[in-house]
């Protein structure tokens, strides 16, 4: 087995933005926050991080900030994926260059990639790496699915250790995990998934939940982990009405909001993306409510 990134937790971090730009200040405030909390690693520039609308000098100021604020407390795990190959070994080169611990690579999204591709565009992106490299399938947002075979040719690359799974099908997962759970750590990419794939030898989660509570978040990992499987189910199961709310319209409009709603940012999002509809804001607060946050 190849070394592991992290156990547990890893808060996908959203990105605190205005209309003037990154607000470093806020941004700061909340790495702290997170680490005070207990996360296990933080991920930068993901898809809740709106890597995806960050100008490049953004993208790469907010990594270089992001190791710098952490200050090796936890690991810093860079989004550097991309659906240009070229633009995604020089960000990867770049996040290495700076001290990021680990990279995030999404499956290119719009080109539809064959899945021939997918293994020669993640063997580049790892072959420019010296840090470890998390392969992420989100089939509902890139339109490409990585199958379970094609893991199988994946796992061959040294620098390639670890999975973000959020294809959502349970059935595709346990087939990953029969294929190459020795080979390759695998995470959930789904906060309503954490306890299945643990139960299947999953080392946590990459989570969206965790940005508005790190602590119980961890929590579900620390109660399965230490035995106690039926209470992290239960804790999972008190969350997921909550979770529910941070997904009732696409990441990260939801959580931009709870965040917001806690003060840690604006409740800011770039277009294309617009911010919540009034009647699921008034059922995310109902929800953060229920679970004890002071909103």
């Amino acid at each position: 087995m190849k070394k592991t990134i992290f156990e547990g937790i890893a808060t996908a971090l959203i990105t605190p933005i205005d209309a003037n730009g990154v607000d470093y200040e806020k941004f700061g405030k909340l790495i702290d926050w997170q680490i005070k909390e207990g996360i296990n690693a933080l991920v930068i520039c993901g898809t809740t991080g709106e890597g995806s609308t960050l100008s490049d000098d953004e993208h790469r100021r907010v990594l270089e900030y992001s190791v710098e604020r952490a200050n090796h407390r936890v690991p810093i795990i860079a989004g550097t994926g991309s659906n240009d190959t070229e633009y995604a070994v020089d960000l990867t080169r770049f996040a290495c260059s700076i001290g990021a611990d680990a990279m995030l690579c999404v499956t290119p999204y719009y080109n539809k990639a064959t899945q021939n591709g997918l293994v020669k565009m993640y063997n580049e992106i790892a072959d420019a790496s010296d840090k470890p490299i998390i392969v992420y399938n989100v089939p509902s947002r890139t339109g490409v699915n990585i199958e379970p075979e094609t893991y199988v040719r994946l796992a061959d690359h040294p620098n390639i250790v670890a999975i973000k799974e959020a294809n959502g099908n349970i059935s595709k997962i346990v087939e990953t995990f029969a294929l190459v759970g020795d080979k390759l750590d695998i995470y959930s990419g789904n906060d309503d998934q954490i306890v299945p794939i643990l139960s299947m030898g999953g080392k946590g989660c990459i989570s969206v939940l965790s940005n508005v509570m790190p602590r119980e978040t961890c929590e579900i990992c620390e109660r399965y982990f230490a035995g106690d499987v039926k209470g992290a189910a239960e804790l999972q199961c008190r969350l997921l009405p909550l979770i529910n709310s941070l997904f009732c319209e696409v990441n990260p409009i939801p959580v931009k909001a709870a965040m917001a709603a806690m003060g840690f940012c604006e409740n800011y999002v770039r277009l294309p993306l617009t911010t919540m509809e009034p009647a699921h804001y008034e059922t995310l607060l109902e929800n953060m409510r229920a679970v004890g946050l002071k909103v």
